[in-house]
């Protein structure tokens, strides 16, 4: 079965194309439809290779006297058009139970999450949306739960399923203007339910770990798209810029003030401590060609804000459903083939 031997294969390997191109994907394209293509292509891709991971391990099984006993079919026929061994599919099952249980794990885990936010953002005092907690770190951060807490929502706005958590320590470090902009940030995650994008994508990457720059690219793009709806809000996108650079300074010196880990983050600043490694046997002709190239999340954001738009839209959309479709056609292909060579061996 030539799609069984060639094309099973393809969708193990295109999640690392995706790597890849996740990061120019959560640069060039505009933040909403970045999430969305990441997002869905990380579950896709997820799924394509689990389903790959399955055919190799049902067709080394398949291959088994016993197997053949059980499913009453020739083994002989399944071992003449099957072309995978039994230690290449005992890899494959493991593969696949280990992914199906990470990934059932990081549901499990991601539903309590999120169930303990919505009692937390129920069980917070005050009315409304807002919740003030007495807290010397700088933090402000979004809870998913009922409409603004169960509470009625404040006049002439929108209900939004959550409640939004800032400290004191948050509030002392910013001025009127600055404190508005954290406001619109975190009421668009709400608005925008971009919790369930993030979960989404740290499942696929959980089921398959070569999709985690994917779940990063995701983590990056909805601060950016709270980003773009705060500047949309505030209608000033410098001082959007200001705010996120300014929070991010607080944040930094209490933390080495403190020598802690900062549990929760304004404008998302957990993410900002991720992507650098602190190497510095760079090419100094990259860096000049790419400034941000070693830029963590939060420098790239305020450069973001600070520059004119300038998306491309035909390309990603194009290299992503290439990709996605690729991964399902094949998979599908490898399972039917898989599916057809039974029948045969059973007739």
């Amino acid at each position: 079965m030539l799609s069984l031997v060639y094309l099973v294969y393809l969708p193990l390997l295109l999640p690392v194309l995706a790597a890849g191109t996740a990061r120019p994907i959560a640069e060039r394209v505009e933040p909403r439809l970045a999430t969305w293509l990441l997002t869905l292509s990380a579950l896709a891709l997820a799924a394509g290779s689990g389903i790959s991971l399955g055919v190799l391990a049902v067709a080394g099984v398949a291959r088994l006297p016993l197997a053949g006993l059980i499913g009453d079919w020739s083994v002989g026929t399944v071992r003449t058009g099957d072309p995978v061994g039994l230690a290449e599919a005992a890899l494959a099952g493991l593969l696949f139970t280990v992914a199906l249980g990470a990934a059932l794990r990081m549901l499990w885990r991601r539903m309590r999450a999120l169930v303990a936010a919505g009692f937390e953002a129920y069980c917070l005092p005050g009315a409304g949306e807002l919740a003030v907690v007495e807290d010397e770190r700088p933090e402000a951060y979004a809870l998913p739960g009922l409409p603004n807490g169960g509470s009625p929502p404040d006049p002439g706005r929108s209900r939004s399923w959550g409640r939004i958590v800032v400290s004191t320590g948050m509030l002392r470090s910013l001025d009127q203007s600055e404190r508005e902009v954290l406001f619109a940030h975190e009421r668009a995650h709400l608005a925008c339910h971009h919790y369930a994008f993030v979960a989404a994508a740290h499942l696929a990457s959980a089921a398959n770990p070569l999709l985690r720059p994917v779940a990063a690219a995701v983590a990056y793009t909805v601060e950016r798209w709270a980003d773009e709806r705060a500047a949309t809000a505030c209608g000033d996108r410098r001082r959007v810029a200001q705010a996120v650079g300014k929070a991010a300074l607080a944040a930094k010196r209490h933390r080495r003030r403190r020598g802690s880990r900062l549990p929760a983050a304004a404008l998302g600043l957990v993410a900002g401590r991720h992507g650098r490694n602190g190497r510095k046997d760079r090419k100094d002709r990259k860096d000049r060609r790419d400034p941000l190239r070693g830029a963590g999340p939060v420098p790239r954001r305020v450069a973001a804000l600070l520059t004119p738009p300038a998306y491309l839209r035909l390309v990603p959309q194009s290299v992503t459903a290439l990709l996605v479709g690729a991964s399902v056609l094949c998979a599908t292909a490898a399972a039917r083939d898989l599916h057809h060579l039974l029948k045969i061996a059973h007739g």
